[in-house]
């Protein structure tokens, strides 16, 4: 079982994907906690300790951020501009994973820091080895960055 101290902020605004990704993490043996934010503006207030996060230590970030790109409020690309724009958050491992094929968002994407870009899989047991993929490798293979005021 992966380590739970490790937290998964999902940013997506469908409910069946959120359940999807729950249990197909659940089914891979990944028990970190999921943090999940139903738009860009709800996952920007989580990661900067505003809005309803307001007090929240934001000095704890997310092990990896799963993004995706068709969000309301505040679209994935614009969630991922701001944090590549802001200190506290410009390292933060961000998976897009997404249903988009278009190739601008790919580029797009990646021109704006992404770490990873991931299309969704339409089948359940896809999708879940996808999901065990992506757990095994950002929350366990992975060697993040050094929190600030570490050597």
């Amino acid at each position: 079982m992966i380590r739970r101290e490790r937290t998964i902020l999902l940013v997506e605004d469908n409910p069946d994907d959120v359940e999807l990704t729950k249990r197909a993490f659940a089914k891979s043996n990944i028990a970190n906690e999921m943090i999940v934010a139903r738009d860009g503006e709800e996952a920007l207030d989580y990661l900067f300790g505003t809005g309803t996060y307001t007090g929240r230590d934001n000095m704890m970030m997310p092990q990896v951020v799963l993004l995706d790109l068709k969000l309301p409020k505040i679209d994935g690309l614009g969630v991922l501009r701001r944090m590549r724009a802001d200190e506290r958050t410009k390292r933060v491992p961000v998976v897009i994973l997404t249903t988009s094929t278009e190739e601008k968002d790919v580029v797009t994407s990646y021109d704006l820091g992404a770490n990873s870009y991931v299309r969704k899989p339409v089948d359940f047991s896809q999708f879940a080895d996808a999901a065990r993929q992506l757990g095994l490798y950002w929350l366990l293979l992975n060697e993040p960055p050094p929190s600030k005021g570490k050597p």
